[in-house]
Formats: C-alpha cells, structure tokens, sequence
C-alpha cells in the first residue's frame, strides 16, 4: 500500500467540504443554514452538489452534520443504522411523528444510536457552530430518507421539489421536475402507522451512551458501545467501540475488516503501516483490511477514541436480539 494512498484516506475537520443543498429542508426556515458533509461512501445526500471525500465502499457510511445555532435537521426516518456522536457543541434530539415523543440533550462525546423506523431531527441548542459526526448502515445507507410528510410540504412552499427518483429540484434555480419524474408521494396515514412513537425512557435506556461513561468503562480496556454485547446492543452492519488512554495500543494491529477512527477528544498518534500521523477531535481516518495500524494519545489530557469495524452482519432494521 503506497503512502500516498494512505494520506488520501485521512480527512482533516478543517478540510471538510460542507453541502448547504443536501436535503429537501435546504431552504426551509430554521433548517437553511444546516452543511452536510459526506466523509465515506455515498451516504443519503439528495444533491448532486454533495462532495464525497473518500468513495471506498467498506459496508457502511461516515458522515457529519455542521449547524450553527437554533438550526436544526428536520424529521426524517431511515431503514438502516443512524448513529451519531457530538463532536463540537451541545445538541437536542427528538422524535416521533411531530417531534413530540421524546427528546434529550446530548453533550460533546456523546452517541446515540437511533433506532431505524422512527422519525427523528436534531437541533444545535449550544452557543457556537456545532458538529455531529455519523455513521450509517450500509453501502446505500439503506437507500435514502424517508421524509415526515409535513417536511416535504414545507420544502415545496420554499421552492424545493423531491422527486420519486430521489432527487432534489430547485425552483429557485429554475429547476422543473423531468417529465418523466413524479414529485415524492407522501406517506398516507395507513402508512403512518408503521411508524412508532417511541417513549423517550426506552431510547435513553437502551440507544444513548455518554462519553464520561464510556472513559470510566474503557479505563482498562476498550469499552463496546455497539454490538452484540455492547452498552448499546445491536448489529448494524459494523461494531463501535470506545479507546481512552488507558485501553489505548503502541502495538501494531491488523484490521480483518475495514475499521475507521475518529477521536472524541484529545490529540492520538496513529500509525498505518509506514505512516504516522496525529488526529483530533473532527479528523476520520479509514484503514483498510489487511492494513497494520496503532492507535495510542499523542499527549497528556483527556483522550478518548469511537473505532467502527465492519462485521458481516446484514445492515438493516435495529436489532432486537431476536
């Protein structure tokens, strides 16, 4: 593997290129100054205008939101994993049909797992531009979005169109639907149904994870936040686990499996087989299968890690352990 090959699979925070055209709410007030960033694979970006840093399939995407303040992501749904960890900022989530179901607040380090089939949204309540990274299931990232049918009549009065081959047109831009394209149809209530109003005792139960938890857990050992016998149990298609200082390695590792770093704090020293460099909080790193890699802080201070594996179970639906 050359070196150069694997400089181009280090995505820097402050090299990130942001879409302000990702999704349908993209002119909508309240949600029009959100950025989209597609980090690895093709994630669910409804806009050809999406920049795609690293193209490699590895059976699932990473990706980031970026808002400033009171801006938020309007109520969407996915059939495969959403997982998201703050990365900068403080940031509310909430669900259900309207929103109204449930909602927490979650802080620098934190991670959630949205379970797939509900609608979701997220709002930057903190007092600076914010940013959340994500990782979704799948190549495809399970197809697309699923968009509350509200958010797609808003979109429409402010000029932005979805049509049923997935892609946005903007009116504003001149833009028309093709003729042989038909605007998105709209969930019916029959439809509605599927989709559940989860209370918010069993999301916090079972689908949050919090960052100071997470140091206490990996003190001695790396802590599994999504797996099978994860803090958070599922299998989405890859595994999450949680590397502090003290479950850190200077010993070379060999990845089976596609497996991506990103910090949650502090500065870490990696090396991927002849190449060392230093990441933070923001940077992503993919090493790929077959690659020799070691992971270890770079200096004193907090430093805590989320490494995603690829595994071979099936994206798809939240695993209930049936």
């Amino acid at each position: 593997m050359s070196k150069s090959s694997i400089q181009s699979r280090i995505v820097r925070y402050g090299e990130l290129k942001p879409c302000k055209t990702a999704f349908i709410d993209a002119h909508t007030p309240g949600s029009d100054q959100k950025e989209n960033f597609t980090i690895i694979g093709g994630g669910v970006s409804e806009s050809p205008d999406q920049h795609v840093h690293i193209t490699d399939k590895i059976g699932f995407n990473i990706g980031a939101a970026g808002q400033p303040p009171k801006c938020r992501n309007s109520l969407h749904s996915h059939t495969t994993a959403e997982v998201f960890f703050v990365a900068k900022g403080r940031w509310r989530f909430f669900w259900g049909r309207y929103g109204t179901a449930g909602e927490f607040i979650a802080e620098e380090g934190d991670i959630f797992n949205i379970p797939t089939g509900i609608f979701r949204g997220f709002e930057n309540v903190g007092q600076d531009y914010g940013m959340i990274m994500s990782m979704l299931g799948g190549d495809d990232a399970g197809g697309g979005v699923t968009w509350a049918p509200q958010v797609i009549e808003d979109a429409q009065a402010h000029g932005l169109m979805l049509g049923d081959n997935g892609v946005l047109y903007d009116s504003k831009k001149g833009e028309e639907l093709p003729h042989n394209v038909r605007p998105m149809p709209l969930l019916t209530e029959e439809e509605l149904k599927d989709y559940p109003e989860v209370p918010v005792e069993d999301v916090i139960g079972s689908y949050v994870a919090r960052y100071w938890d997470l140091m206490a857990l990996s003190s001695n050992k790396p802590a599994v936040v999504i797996g099978e016998n994860g803090v958070i149990k599922d299998k989405p298609g890859f595994e999450v686990d949680f590397l502090s200082r003290g479950s850190s390695t200077s010993d070379v590792v060999k990845a089976k499996k596609p497996v991506v770093l990103m910090p949650a704090s502090g500065h870490w020293k990696v090396r991927v087989e002849d190449v060392e460099t230093t990441i933070s909080s923001g940077d992503t790193v993919l090493v790929l299968d077959g690659e020799s890699y070691s992971i270890e802080p770079s200096m004193t201070g907090d430093a805590g890690l989320y490494r995603i594996t690829a595994t071979d179970d099936p994206a798809g639906a939240t695993w209930t352990g049936n």
